[in-house]
């Protein structure tokens, strides 16, 4: 079993930037492919950024391309999301996700290939 807790969501300007954390339990961080969702209200969830847990390779939405940047630290067991130029429009609910990477037929950008799931930290930002 994986507990994901996630943190540093907040209020900020647009333009601005904020970094999210998830922590994860356990001593199988290492093998476990890592993703980023946002819902906002009434849209349905949509994936962020994944990063690979062999090669740490990383991929993302077109949305969020050159300004999010996904990250992990295999010692403390936490994936970050750097978050810069902030726009309006990238308000939502974050949630950390992940499932182990020998599930290597899934993919990465379809929420229901994540096994596991944090509560999610809100991140607003105003115009």
């Amino acid at each position: 079993q994986v507990h994901l807790v996630e943190s540093g969501g907040g209020l900020v300007q647009a333009g601005g930037s904020l970094r999210l954390s998830c922590a994860a339990s356990g001593r199988t961080f290492s093998s476990l492919n890592m993703g980023w969702f946002r819902q906002a209200p009434g849209k349905e969830r949509e994936f962020v950024a994944t990063i690979r847990w062999m090669t740490s390779s990383t991929y993302y939405a077109d949305s969020v391309k050159g300004r999010f940047t996904i990250s992990r630290d295999n010692a403390k067991n936490t994936v970050y999301l750097q978050m810069n130029s902030l726009k309006p429009e990238d308000t939502a609910v974050y949630h950390c996700a992940a499932y182990f990477g020998d599930r290597y037929y899934r993919r990465y950008e379809y929420d229901y290939s994540y096994d596991y799931w944090g509560q999610g930290t809100q991140v607003t930002v105003s115009s």
